[in-house]
Formats: structure tokens, sequence, C-alpha cells
């Protein structure tokens, strides 16, 4: 019998700290060496000259979800989305369980795990979205969640149906301190954009670039520093989600110099696309919707700027993948709807790791160290599944991709395996794409083919996250004292 079910040999292995060449062994589907000249395989994978990157984690997805804002139907499942990450690098997903006002957030799991989550083929954990934090939630639901794998929560600042108080927040930050759970916050001022949306509607700009306009910096940096005044009260670590304004970039900053456990994570939409995308003929721009919209190009040079200085822990897709060109999807009012009217979300998951990577090996200002830290073991470290998943290191999951750096692509939709009519990156060059996608010890993508079978990926129980602040000024009860 083999040493090893799998050796990778000759790669440049790239982790968050160290770049080195190395061979790495497998056996029942953990890292078992790392080495020279590791020979006794069934299975060998030469990447001389190429990457070994850890498993990309996606820990921001909406998959099979329907819009809560305009009630739009997903376009793609568990299947298409995860062969669709697998074939671009990644190999752990974290999508959410939403709670529904008025209903038990249990159920909402529960209902979350029923739908047909067996079909993926990688590995995922799921967040809690919490849009009604009643005595039983909060008492008896949220703890015993925690308890079974489910430590993170994200709460909503706007939108209508998932939308909470300042105070309804404080309450739920006091049992996610009291319990070790990590705190999401999608911060915007949900008040700021329902004026400014009536303003705009009321002289007649409907048009989709309209939309960056009713979401402006001050809507997102208001609430991020309330998010993180919030924060600082509950002494909870908090992480704003899906950061798309230099403006808030910047509170973020502000806060870690004081030394509050603020983390920050921003998106491709941000980082790739500016308010020109959402300035097309016709409806075109309607693709490039989502929450917070692109900004302008200065903005976009801003977020640039802090992803290179190090403000930015966690790079997401936040992909929710609604059709264009469907009655259900984008343009579920109608062929020419307002911009408030037309569905949130962008696809991203398969173009993620490729948008990043070429970036750090052509225009610089980042390296594949912080591409791994971003993309792979911050998410890991904050979210509960680290050294499982996040790194090359013996005894973690055999989670890896071998990248050609030489590789050049188009990005299209013919390209892609996401199960989409469009892309918002449709036509951007970019260097680099993984050859070979290996999950928990096997090969599921390589030289283009999906080779994996659904229903191998697992659910994965979260520990406590790192970030988790241990200071014990909060008595059992989560109130401050003095």
């Amino acid at each position: 019998m083999a040493e090893f079910d799998l050796v990778v040999r000759g790669g440049t292995v790239v982790t968050a700290s160290d770049t080195w060449v190395c061979d790495v062994g497998v056996r029942n589907g953990k890292i078992a060496a790392l080495g020279d000249g590791l020979r006794d395989a069934a299975r060998t994978v030469d990447a001389t000259g190429k990457y070994v990157l850890p498993g990309g984690i996606d820990a921001h997805v909406h998959i099979e979800q329907d819009s809560p804002e305009t009630g739009a139907r997903p376009g793609t499942d568990f299947y298409t989305t995860t062969v669709s990450a697998a074939c671009g690098g990644t190999t752990t997903l974290i999508p959410f369980a939403r709670q529904i006002k008025g209903e038990s957030l249990r159920a909402a799991v529960e209902a979350y795990r029923r739908k047909p989550i067996g079909k993926a083929v990688i590995d995922y954990a799921i967040h809690l979205i919490v849009a009604d934090p009643t005595p039983q939630v909060l008492g008896q639901e949220v703890p015993s969640l925690i308890e079974e794998g489910y430590t993170s929560i994200k709460v909503y600042m706007t939108y209508k149906a998932l939308m909470l108080s300042d105070h309804e927040i404080l309450e739920v930050m006091s049992v996610a301190r009291r319990h070790g759970a990590m705190m999401m916050i999608h911060a915007e001022n949900a008040d700021c954009i329902l004026w400014l949306t009536g303003k705009l509607l009321e002289s007649g700009r409907v048009a989709p670039k309209f939309k960056g306009i009713a979401h402006q910096p001050p809507v997102e940096r208001e609430a991020a520093h309330r998010a993180i005044t919030l924060g600082e009260i509950a002494d909870v670590p908090i992480l704003i989600v899906h950061v798309a304004t230099g403006e808030a970039a910047e509170m973020i900053r502000w806060a870690r110099s004081r030394g509050l456990k603020v983390y920050g994570e921003t998106c491709p939409q941000y980082l790739f696309l500016n308010e020109n995308d959402l300035d097309k003929d016709g409806m075109e721009g309607a693709k490039c919707i989502c929450a917070p919209p692109p900004g302008t190009p200065e903005n976009q040079a801003a977020l640039w700027h802090a992803m290179e200085t190090g403000v930015f822990h966690v790079y997401s897709s936040d992909h929710a993948a609604f059709r264009y060109d469907d009655p259900q999807g984008k343009l579920v009012h109608g062929p020419n709807p307002p911009f408030n009217r037309i569905t949130n979300g962008v696809p991203g998951v398969e173009t993620r790791l490729p948008l990043l990577f070429s970036r750090a090996v052509t225009a610089g200002g980042i390296d594949l160290n912080q591409v791994v830290a971003v993309s792979a073991t911050n998410p890991a470290k904050i979210y509960g599944l680290y050294p499982r998943k996040g790194t090359i290191g013996i005894g973690s999951d055999a989670d890896f991709a071998v990248w050609d750096a030489d590789r050049r692509t188009t990005i299209s939709i013919a390209g892609l395996h996401d199960g989409m009519d469009y892309t918002p990156y449709d036509g951007l060059d970019v260097q680099g794409w993984p050859e070979v996608t290996v999950a928990r010890g096997e090969i599921i993508w390589r030289d283009g083919e999906f080779v994996g079978e659904a229903g191998r990926g697992e659910f994965l129980p979260c520990d406590r996250p790192n970030p988790v602040n241990d200071r014990s000024f909060l008595d059992d009860a989560g109130v401050p004292q003095g």
C-alpha cells in the first residue's frame, strides 16, 4: 500500500505567512507531510512551476434564497454553486440560514438544512441571520445553535424585512458576547436610503445608475460608525460585511487604531466594478446592481488602498445568483423597473479568487500571501474553522488548488460553471486560474473539467471564532459593570 493517497510535487506552496517549494503529501483526506522527495503515492500531480494555495473559503454567499426585497428566485442551486466554487479554487462556502420575522430561528435553520444542500460538492458551514430577536430566540434558540456549531450571527441595519433597531442589535450582541459567537453587520442607514430613493424617484431619476446616489458613501459611513459604537458598548468583536466605500473602510481603520476588535470584509464587485458599470445601455446596468452598489472610480481606488494596507481581513463574493433573462430574476418587476425594484445581488463565486490572484501577480500592491490571508486563512480563523481549513499545514484538511500563474483568460459566461446567464465581470482579462482543485484529498477539478461527485460536501460545525473577545467586564447577564 502506498504511503500517500496523493502527492502534489514540486509546487510553490503559499500560506498567509510563508512561501516555499515542497511536496504535499495527503493521506485520508488530511495533509500528512510537507517535504522533498515524497514519492510513494497512489496518485501524483506535478506542480512544478505552479503555485499551491489553500482552498479558498468564500464566507459570504447566498444559495437558494429568495430576495427579501423583490421576491425574486435564485437561478442556481447548491450543486451548480459549489461546482462553480471548486472550479475557481474555493473549497469551502458559508451561506446563511435566514430567519423570517414572526418565525423561529431554529425552524429557519432546519428548513435550510432540508433544502438540497446535500448535493454540495465541497464543504460548507452556515451563518445565522437574526431578523426577529424575541426572548425565545435570544434566550434559547441562539445559545443552543451556537453550541451546535452555528457560531456566527448576521444582523441588518437596513431592509424592512430584516432590519433591527439599535436596541435589538445590542440585545443580539449581548447574547453573542455571552456565548462566544461572531457578529456580522450589514451597515447602511435605512432611513437615508429611503429618503434619497424617494427624492430620486420623484424627480424621475430611475435608471440603474441612480442606485449609487441612493446608497452614497455617507449612508455606509454613518452606519459603519454606529455598528462600531454598538460593538464597543456591547464589548463584542464585529465584522462589517461587504464594505463598499473608502469612507466606511476609514471607520474600520479608525476603530482598530483604538484597539477595538473590528474586522472588515469587501468583495470583488467593489474592487473590480464601479459606477460606470451601472450606467450602460438599456437595463444592462441592472446586471451589476447589488447593495451596497459599486461606487465611483475614486472610491474604488480608496478600497484598493484599504486592501493593500490591511484594513480588510476578509474577501468574499457575496454571491447572489439571480438570472437576468428570467421573469423571476433580476427584473422580476418588469423589463424596465426603477433602480429600487431591481433585485440586488451579483454572481461571483467562481471568479472571486482568479480576480484577486490576477491583481497580485500583475499589478502588485498585494502579494499572494495576502491573497491567501483574506480569501482563506482569515475567514477560517474568524469563523471558527482554523486550522482544519484555511491553510496548508500537517493535520489540516487537504483542501488546496494548484494555480497556473501564466494562464491568461478573458472572463465570459461561457467559461463559468454557475448555471447563470451573465457575469458582471464579462470581458475582464485575468492572469492565473486553478489547474487542479483538491478537496479533502480528492481531485475534483482538473485541466478544465469538473470530476467530483454531487453530495461529497460535508457540513462543518464551527468552533468559537478566534476573535471572540475574552475580556471579562461583563457579568453573566451580559451587562456592563461600570
